[in-house]
């Protein structure tokens, strides 16, 4: 039996990991957050220990961690909320301080978040992880990367128990979809809340070395096979394209308006950081950062992810 801390547990993907750990019942499972925990029947599952920890102390985080002798910690803490990685980079050094054995920092995207500076703090927790593991190693990590969730493409509806869906260039319930001009074939990568659950879950217990990089696939496309899938389901989809030179420029320039706000963020800010990922999300899959690894898909052969066609003729096979 594993002992996992987990960094952020109440968000929505953290709250998938910890399901599928806790239905493996290999697991005991601390949760770590900023505030009590909510009256919420997640917590109340004997392996779960729920602790209000102070991130910015580095005695608060190295008690929890020893006290419940942690040998795995997980981290889901938002990038928006700890734009400089500095909670992320307090709880490495009380893993350090604790004998913690392996950490993963808060990633669930893509490769680079060069066009994506709001989740800088994604690249600064890099950055510390692999400075304090050169020349000698000290802990071990790995940096789990799915891609986009498959849950998105679902909007409106909800395919898994916590995620709720966001904005992704193709919006299928209109039969909309936004490519980049003279990049139809830009790839990237998807795989649904329910597997990267399960990817991680299988992480936990792998008894190897974990890679420095866990990306993990439900299927890999390009934009224009997204749209063909959806017109196969769907019918006949409007794709408006955008040019790559008003994208630098930040501009986002669509005939129909963005779905989707982040709880984490505020709503002033809700139409900005839309457009803001909408075009961090389509300059990031010309530049290749959204076709991500198959590490935990080859670790684990036998273990299918469901792929991007699957996944949405199970949603929207028979739907108006």
């Amino acid at each position: 039996m594993v002992n996992v801390a987990v960094a952020g547990g109440t968000g929505q993907l953290a709250r998938e990991v910890i399901d599928a750990l806790l239905a493996t019942g290999n697991h005991t499972i601390t949760i770590l957050s900023r505030h009590p925990s909510p009256s919420l029947p997640l917590y109340t599952n004997p392996l779960i220990t729920h602790i209000t920890v102070d991130y910015t102390s580095l005695p608060s985080l190295t008690t929890a961690l020893s006290t419940h002798k942690t040998h795995t910690v997980l981290s889901f803490i938002q990038a928006l909320s700890d734009p400089l990685g500095t909670a992320q980079i307090t709880l490495i050094n009380a893993c350090l301080a604790s004998g913690v054995k392996r950490f993963a920092p808060s990633e669930y995207a893509c490769k680079s978040t060069t066009h994506l500076p709001f989740w800088g703090a994604k690249a600064l927790v890099r950055s510390y992880l692999e400075r304090i593991n050169t020349p000698i190693p000290v802990l071990e990590y790995t940096l789990f990367q799915p891609g986009l969730l498959l849950d998105y493409l679902a909007a409106p509806y909800r395919t898994s128990e916590h995620v709720t869906p966001l904005g992704t260039p193709f919006v299928v319930a209109n039969r909309r979809a936004v490519v980049v001009s003279g990049h139809e074939d830009a790839v990237l990568v998807f795989t649904s809340a329910r597997d990267v659950a399960r990817g991680v879950t299988m992480m936990v217990g792998y008894e190897g070395v974990w890679p420095t990089v866990s990306g993990m696939r439900g299927g890999r496309v390009t934009f224009r096979e997204v749209v063909g899938i959806c017109e196969r389901i769907r019918g006949r989809m409007e794709v408006e394209e955008v040019r790559v030179e008003d994208l630098k420029r930040g501009e986002l320039k669509l005939g129909w308006g963005l779905g989707g706000r982040h709880k984490a963020v505020e709503e002033e800010r809700a139409e900005e950081m839309k457009r803001r990922v909408m075009v961090g999300i389509l300059m990031g899959c010309v530049d290749g950062d959204w076709d991500v690894g198959v590490e935990v898909n080859e670790l684990f052969p036998g273990c299918e992810f469901e792929g991007v066609e699957a996944f949405l003729r199970r949603v929207w096979e028979g739907k108006e």
